[in-house]
């Protein structure tokens, strides 16, 4: 792997899978690894609220056997107080690794340009990659394997859709995206992603029509209407985004077994209803749990500890 994970898109597909393999071993026996990042410290820098990103990543470094550091927007105030290149500066002579949550993706690129030690991306306004690692896990947990699987994603062509596009098409999983007109996920992304996709075969399809996306779906995702930073959209997106509500009318048109999917936070009855969410199909929080068990994951590679197991 490269110092960073930025994007998914940096990944290859052994890269992937050798994340999810070690993933496996991680949750059959955790114990085994309970000392090998002893001496080890993250930062963990924080400009947006976090639940599953902060307390997995800190969870995480603690069971592996180190230490996180929280650093919320006033201790650092980044690119305000300090400039980006000088907290990464300083951090690199203090810490083994970084995470860092920002509002703009350029910060974090700037951010591992500066920095000698491993940055991840725990979230920017154009990608969430340990989001998607995790939902693909979760997916290869219960199928096994991406080959003819469709994954359906419905809402806001965001971050989580990003990297998802970036995610599926390095796997192998056929991804049929359905937004509003306008709220498409970035033409470059989507560009790159059916490059990918050529290499492994998967299918990326492209609609404004949510029931044309989930026809026959083994799986359904969502997120919600307005992500962080555009809570000034939320009523106007409410109306444009009315038709695209996972709801058991949707899940009709999916196949029977069908699971469904959102990275959280949920906005209960906006984008999901709590029938479905709470429904037998949800795998909703085996994807946040898998946070943690990826993550770490992730950690043992970028921080390339010498792993003796007993």
């Amino acid at each position: 792997m490269k110092k960073d994970l930025i994007s998914i898109s940096d990944l290859s597909q052994q890269e992937m899978e050798e994340i999810f393999a070690l993933t496996d071993e991680l949750k059959k026996d955790s114990l085994q690894y309970s000392s090998v990042l002893k001496g080890k410290t993250l930062a963990l820098i924080f400009q947006k609220p976090s639940n599953r990103t902060r307390v997995s990543f800190a969870v995480g470094m603690f069971s592996l056997g180190g230490l996180s550091i929280y650093l919320g927007p006033a201790e650092i105030s980044l690119g305000v107080r300090e400039a980006t290149k000088d907290v990464a500066m300083t951090l690199s002579r203090y810490v083994d690794g970084i995470v860092f949550r920002t509002y703009e993706h350029k910060n974090i690129l700037e951010l591992a340009k500066y920095s000698s030690v491993p940055v991840i991306n725990g979230l920017s306004d154009l990608l969430h990659p340990c989001q998607a690692l995790a939902d693909l896990y979760t997916l290869r947990e219960r199928w096994g394997s991406f080959r003819g699987r469709v994954l359906a994603y419905v809402g806001d062509g965001n971050n989580v859709t990003h990297s998802l596009l970036y995610g599926c098409s390095k796997a192998g999983l056929n991804f049929n995206i359905a937004t509003p007109r306008n709220f498409e996920p970035k033409k470059d992304i989507v560009s790159s992603a059916k490059s990918f996709a050529v290499i492994s075969g998967a299918k990326i399809n492209l609609s404004n029509n949510p029931l044309k996306a989930c026809k026959d779906a083994d799986a359904i995702y969502t997120d919600v209407w307005t992500s962080m930073g555009r809570e000034k959209e939320a009523k106007a997106r409410k109306k444009i985004f009315h038709d695209f509500q996972v709801n058991k009318k949707l899940l009709s048109y999916a196949k029977k077994d069908c699971l469904i999917m959102h990275c959280l936070p949920a906005h209960r009855q906006e984008e999901i209803t709590a029938e479905v969410m709470d429904s037998n199909n949800s795998i909703i929080f085996d994807q946040a749990e898998n946070r943690l068990h990826v993550q770490k994951a992730i950690l043992l590679k970028l921080l390339k500890p010498v792993i003796r197991k007993s």
